[in-house]
């Protein structure tokens, strides 16, 4: 390969990198084409975009980011596959799902992560990473804790009312 054609592949991989806030090394070696195609399929339709690199260009890539990345050049080692997407936990929830349909295979296996500027290495982060809340599960449940007091506001008004009434209808008895 050509040092122009390096080159450009580095520049394709640092716009990639800086346009993502989230992303995921991974090995995927020793999938076979049908597990391979399987795996890139998912990944199309959980608008993860799946990217095999050399370790060497990466690395170049990531010097070369806007990110602070320097973390995760220890995990440049053997097959690396890129995992770009726009929410942090679904290539975790991706490699979880694709791993139960295929119980014998122990791939693709989590290197590292980038997810909102944090680093993660290993393979133990993968459980983790799965469970991080998406920014709109984070607002669901913002908005679910904001409406909460109002509804108890609401239903101690309702309840009150019938007990006002009640005390009201008893003392006009009294007299």
């Amino acid at each position: 390969m050509k040092r122009s054609e390096k080159q450009a592949i580095i520049d394709n991989l640092i716009q990639e990198i800086n346009s993502y806030n989230h992303f995921y090394l991974t090995d995927i070696a020793e999938l076979d084409a049908e597990k391979t195609s399987s795996l890139r399929r998912i990944c199309f339709q959980k608008e993860v975009k799946l990217i095999v690199v050399k370790n060497t260009l990466l690395k170049r890539a990531l010097e070369g980011s806007e990110k602070n990345t320097e973390e995760l050049f220890d995990a440049l080692k053997g097959n690396t596959a890129l995992m770009f997407c726009n929410t942090g936990n679904v290539p975790a929830k991706l490699i979880q799902e694709f791993r139960k349909k295929n119980a014998k295979l122990e791939k693709p296996v989590l290197k590292a992560a980038y997810v909102e500027e944090s680093v993660y290495i290993g393979e133990n982060n993968l459980e983790m990473l799965s469970n991080i809340k998406s920014k709109e599960e984070l607002i669901g449940d913002v908005i679910s804790l904001l409406q909460s007091p109002a509804k108890n506001v609401i239903s101690a008004l309702q309840s009150g009312g019938q007990t006002i009434t009640g005390i009201l209808k008893t003392l006009s008895e009294k007299e």
